[in-house]
Formats: C-alpha cells, structure tokens, sequence
C-alpha cells in the first residue's frame, strides 16, 4: 500500500504544485492567459485564468489530498485527527469520482466545448481524476480495514 500512497501522493502534490504556478502568473501549458484557460477550464465564457485565490485553493486542497493518500498508506503519521480522516478519505474519493465521471457526461460535454480542453479532458484529466479516486478509495479500504 505504501507504494500506491507515494504514487498517488506524488500525482496529487505535482498537480498542486501546477496550481501554485498557474496562481502565481504562469501560463504553461498555454502560451497566454487565454490560451491556458482554452486549456485547462474550457468553458466557452472563460478567456481568462482561474484567479490566484482560485489556483492557491485549489492547490492546498490537492496538497491535503496528497497527505491524506500517505497517512492512509502509512507513509506518514496522521496529523489529522483520526474522526476527520475517514470522511477526508470519503469526500476525496467522491469529489474525483464525480469529477472523471462528469467528463463523459453530455451536460459537462455541453458546458465545456472549447477545444482543446475537450479533448484533453476526455483523453487524460477525467481518467487521471478517476485514477486518483480509485487510489484514494483503495487505500482508505485498506487503512481501515487493518
């Protein structure tokens, strides 16, 4: 288990770490503002970046995420109280859960037609973000379960 937490917990601290970028101004994989939002957001209204608190949010969520992947893995002691850390477990699993499973849905299809997010979102972040949930789950079934 310890290796599926250090893989998740590496996917989820590097997607944070993106974040941090893009709150501090950066623009890859986009070559502008507009560009990454193309990118990363696709929905037809955004020309812009998700603004800096949003980026920063976003990040310390997934840093939290990767944290509770290496305490449930055993990799690390818990700083979290142990009644928080099997409903942190729940909620991650089902937030990425609902979110790789929104990019195959006709309405998420509708609301998020700019190319190329489309299609990225189909070919690789709805997957990743089923991939994690599927990590986060199994490690909570089995830190819990002895």
């Amino acid at each position: 288990m310890m290796t599926l937490a250090l893989i998740t917990a590496v996917v989820l601290l590097l997607l944070a770490g993106l974040h941090v970028y893009w709150g501090f101004g950066g623009v890859w994989p986009g070559v502008d503002a507009a560009d990454l939002a193309a990118r990363v957001a696709g929905f037809a209204d955004t020309a812009a970046a998700p603004s800096p608190v949003a980026c920063f949010l976003v990040a310390a969520l997934l840093a939290y995420s990767a944290m509770v992947a290496l305490v449930l893995g055993g990799v690390i002691a818990s700083p979290i109280p142990f009644f928080l850390l099997g409903p942190s477990a729940l909620t991650i699993t089902l937030v990425f859960a609902a979110r790789g499973i929104a990019g195959y849905t006709p309405g998420w299809r509708r609301l998020t037609r700019v190319q190329p997010f489309a299609r990225l979102d189909r070919r690789y972040y709805s997957p990743l973000c089923l991939l994690i949930s599927a990590g986060i789950f199994t490690l909570g079934i089995r830190g819990f379960s002895g």
